[in-house]
């Protein structure tokens, strides 16, 4: 099972240490492939005034740094074409935001780098839209036949699902989509970001995140190949997407369900 997690943003280099610490021992666990997952900057805040992260050069930085000092394999998002080869040389896995999983030239240059590549679903595309961005990427790698599962597994295309719009400020997840993204690619499913409230004219995005662990107890059920979690050791002190997230430690308790339902239902 490939776990992500990790805080929304590199907030500081303290705490991305600290919570990088408390994630030790799910990631220490051989059941699970550990991704840990932060941003160098979140080009996507509702407000100008709200916190992006300290910027690429700094963040990959402190990416390094975690890499090194525990071993983990990194997720981390890009927005900008340029930022693709750079990120790589620290980042297992680069990300395609939700907003961003349909531009081309960002797609392109991704998978021109030897990285995993993440693609989120758009909150405003079905899931038989996304055979298209894999599409983009498998073609990108040398690959021209009928998208599939199999040929994203083989260069390192994934897909995951974060909800989807259902009117202003909120979003619901159909589970349909998982079993019809997973005929293109092995599925993510993150938990925390689909129960996110997107800014409905405030200044910023809300969150309920007493639903992240039904929603991964319901996608465990329904059958994905990862999950992707957001974690705070206080999420009331983040500084990007605190109301959606889970707290460290109740994090390892969610996961030991998540495994059991998968181990029933596999």
């Amino acid at each position: 099972m490939v776990l992500i997690a990790g805080p929304c943003v590199i907030e500081s280099r303290d705490n991305v240490m600290r919570i990088a610490e408390g994630l030790k021992e799910l990631a220490d666990s051989c059941s699970r492939d550990f991704y840990f997952k932060a941003s160098f900057d979140k080009a996507n805040r509702t407000s100008l005034d709200s916190f992006r992260g300290p910027g690429i050069e700094e963040g990959l930085a402190i990416l390094n740094e975690v890499k090194r000092s525990f071993g983990y394999k990194i997720l981390t998002d890009i927005h900008l074409p340029e930022q693709a080869e750079l990120a790589s040389e620290v980042a297992d896995v680069l990300q395609i935001p939700a907003f961003l999983c349909r531009q081309t030239d960002l797609l392109v240059a991704a998978a021109s780098t030897p990285s995993i590549v993440n693609i989120k679903k758009g909150q405003f595309l079905a899931p038989q839209a996304m055979e298209h961005p894999v599409r983009k990427v498998l073609a990108s790698r040398g690959y021209d036949a009928e998208v599939s599962r199999e040929a994203s597994e083989k260069y390192g295309v994934w897909l995951t699902e974060r909800g989807s719009s259902f009117g202003y400020g909120n979003l619901v997840v159909d589970m349909r989509s998982l079993p019809i993204m997973s005929r293109f690619a092995p599925v993510i499913f993150d938990a925390t970001h689909s129960v996110q409230m997107p800014a409905g004219g405030s200044a910023t995005s809300g969150g309920d995140s007493s639903f992240v662990a039904p929603l991964a107890r319901a996608a465990a059920a329904v059958g994905v190949d990862g999950f992707f979690f957001e974690t705070h050791f206080d999420p009331s002190i983040a500084l990007s997407d605190g109301p959606n997230m889970i707290k460290l430690h109740e994090l390892e308790t969610l996961v030991k369900q998540i495994e059991a339902i998968r181990a029933v239902t596999e």
